[in-house]
């Protein structure tokens, strides 16, 4: 599934949708940053509340598909300018990780 099909799916807002075409392997919920390079693989979807500029550093290290932004957690604009040049998907919903991941547990990724 791709990262575009997917926020079509479960009605997810869009911050930042550089690449839709983004294939989804994956699924990972952290907010420690650590923690979150050292587990999180190519292709996951990663949901977090975290909400500063490094969340597009881990994204670029771990390649993930695209950063869920749960609890209408909202960013400024420049991690939104900074995920644009680093190709990075940023989506969010207002729902909380773990409804998040149930929903997309669903769809076997």
């Amino acid at each position: 599934m791709t990262v575009n099909e997917l926020k079509e799916k479960l009605a997810l807002d869009t911050i930042v949708m550089a690449n839709p075409d983004q294939e989804i392997s994956g699924c990972y919920i952290g907010d420690l940053l650590s923690w979150v390079m050292s587990a999180a693989k190519a292709g996951d979807i990663w949901i977090t509340i975290m909400s500063n500029i490094n969340i597009v550093a881990v994204a670029t290290l771990c390649d993930t598909s695209c950063i869920l932004l749960a609890e209408g957690v909202s960013i400024g604009d420049e991690i939104i300018e900074t995920a644009k040049q680093k190709n990075i998907n940023i989506l969010s919903s207002h729902k909380n990780a773990y409804f998040l991941a149930k929903e997309i547990s669903e769809f076997n990724i």
